[in-house]
């Protein structure tokens, strides 16, 4: 019997699909909720019990900032970890067989009882010879600076990670919005860490800080949160910013893939010499249209 189904429903990846295929994560989010359980903990008690005194004490400014950045935060978050990041779609079996039959095995063995050694493809990027590595999971020669995630089973389109906290693979398409949401989240834990400590202080003019901790308890849990929390994401922002300005990925930085090996120069294809033209096709760049059609319809039999 023939039925017809969405195609997100055979999707062949481990991933999670929301929304009748509209919403595309990781399948595992357990760590995703706890980065929104956090911000949105940290930002609710700063609203509730800081910015009502220091809208009074100092100026209205400072809810509208927060609120801008939480809000900015949250956008980006949910746009990093509901997108599909850039995946390339598994070749079919005739695409499969029909570059399996273009593939020169080394020293002319075929056998049928073990694979082969692992088979590229050089081709040249700006005047830099790059390796095209065949994927044994998805039949294809991935793309330049595409990989294989292994979580998400996945071959995905200029991969820098995959990243639990958002829930998600980082790749081609949602790596914008992951350094935009970093960024942001590491200007809003500095200033409400800032401004719960102005808080704290302000209120301990009238007694001790023992009392201003008992007047403002939820003071000190944000301040917790936020100063346990701000050196790993200042850190990670600032990576993230090197990676954008050098237009380089994680996964290229780790791996080394554009220094020198053996005495051979080797230099990044992708950089454009410049620090702001980096940044600018970053962040500014054309966002690639979804390779996975994931609401269309099939035939399942």
């Amino acid at each position: 019997m023939v039925r017809v189904e969405r195609k997100w429903r055979t999707f062949p990846g481990r991933n999670r699909f929301y929304c009748d295929g509209r919403i595309m994560m990781a399948h595992h989010t357990g760590i995703f909720c706890l980065t929104v359980g956090l911000i949105v903990l940290t930002c609710g008690l700063f609203f509730a019990f800081d910015c009502r005194y220091l809208a009074i004490h100092i100026t209205p400014v400072i809810p509208a900032v927060a609120a801008v950045l939480f809000v900015f935060v949250m956008a980006t978050l949910f746009r990093t970890s509901f997108s599909d990041p850039g995946v390339i779609p598994r070749a079919s079996s005739d695409e499969a067989a029909d570059i399996e039959r273009h593939i020169e095995v080394p020293n002319g063995t075929h056998s049928t009882t073990c694979r082969p050694p692992p088979r590229t493809k050089e081709v040249v990027v700006n005047g830099q010879s790059v390796k095209l590595k065949y994927c044994f999971t998805c039949k294809i020669f991935r793309p330049p600076r595409a990989s294989h995630c292994s979580i998400c089973d996945n071959c995905v389109d200029r991969f820098d990670h995959h990243c639990p906290w958002v829930g998600n693979c980082v790749g081609r398409r949602n790596y914008r919005y992951f350094y935009l949401f970093i960024v942001s989240l590491a200007f809003l834990c500095v200033f409400v860490f800032s401004c719960v400590i102005t808080h704290l202080v302000l209120l301990s003019r009238d007694g001790t800080f023992v009392d201003a901790v008992r007047a403002s308890p939820a003071s000190v849990v944000e301040g917790v949160i936020c100063f346990f929390s701000v050196w790993s994401i200042l850190g990670l922002a600032g990576f993230h910013t090197y990676l954008t300005t050098s237009n380089q990925t994680t996964n290229e930085d780790i791996k080394g893939s554009f220094t020198a090996k053996r005495g051979q120069d080797n230099f990044n294809p992708y950089n454009h010499g410049s620090v702001c033209i980096n940044c600018l096709s970053v962040v500014c760049g054309p966002v690639p249209p979804s390779l996975v059609d994931r609401r269309d319809r099939k035939s399942v039999v």
